[in-house]
């Protein structure tokens, strides 16, 4: 099932391959920030699909699946650099929003490989669900060409943490993770999915959220702050060794 329709290929290789550098000289904006949560169950009730977001019926919001492969028009496009990103279907695809193993297609990005994604209209909410995550795991969301912010897995570990391990993942973390701009400062309309060290970076289920300032939807829907998740996932089971392969 694909929720909507997306794309126009734009060429970003040049901001793609420069995002983890970016990520180490940024300077975070306050008002930028994310939750954590385990996500719910799909749009039918679906739970071997992985996770969805809470917002993926709130008006505005396109939420991409990839079980029809990856889109190519519409309010988004995905682009790939490198040769090891694309979407699977193999036993690291991000967990269900209780743990359920997910059989359906998900994007993933190797080492070496990026994943861009340019958006039509500006974004102030972006929803994903991250699984099977890696230490090399890294988002970074751009305006034009101006680095707004950047999470990895040890950040995310560090302001409270993931909702979940997986028995499928060895252990590691899964959940679903609502980025989101407080004010229009920190509005995006490009985000970059980056894999730095030898493990993937899997994902599932995306959800945007097009606005003009400050993202809302907490407002309604409970989802709960980084600091309540700490404790759930310790660091020790985080960095587990895998090797998911490329080939």
């Amino acid at each position: 099932m694909q929720l909507s329709s997306l794309f126009n290929l734009r060429s970003a290789s040049v901001v793609a391959f420069s995002a983890i550098t970016l990520l180490a000289s940024v300077n975070p904006a306050q008002a930028f920030s994310f939750k954590m949560s385990s996500g719910v169950a799909g749009p039918n009730g679906e739970t071997n699909q992985g996770a969805y977001s809470e917002f993926y019926n709130l008006a505005n919001t396109t939420t991409v699946d990839f079980n029809d492969g990856m889109p190519t028009d519409g309010f988004a496009s995905y682009s790939l650099t490198g040769k090891n990103a694309g979407t699977r279907n193999n036993r690291w695809a991000p967990t269900g929003a209780n743990g359920e193993k997910n059989t359906s297609d998900y994007l993933t990005a190797f080492r070496g490989s990026n994943v861009v994604i340019d958006l039509k209209e500006n974004l102030n909410y972006f929803g994903i669900n991250w699984g099977a995550a890696d230490d090399g795991n890294t988002f970074s969301f751009f305006k034009g060409d101006t680095l707004v912010q950047a999470y990895d897995t040890a950040r995310i570990i560090a302001e409270g943490g993931f909702a979940q391990t997986s028995a499928f993942h060895n252990g590691e973390g899964n959940g679903y993770v609502h980025f989101y701009a407080e004010t229009a400062a920190e509005l995006f309309d490009r985000i970059v999915i980056s894999e730095a060290n030898g493990g993937g970076f899997e994902s599932d289920n995306h959800s945007f959220h097009a606005g003009d300032g400050g993202f809302e939807g907490f407002e309604t829907a409970k989802v709960p702050e980084p600091a309540m998740m700490l404790g759930l996932v310790g660091v020790a089971g985080m960095f587990i060794s895998k090797r998911k392969q490329a080939a």
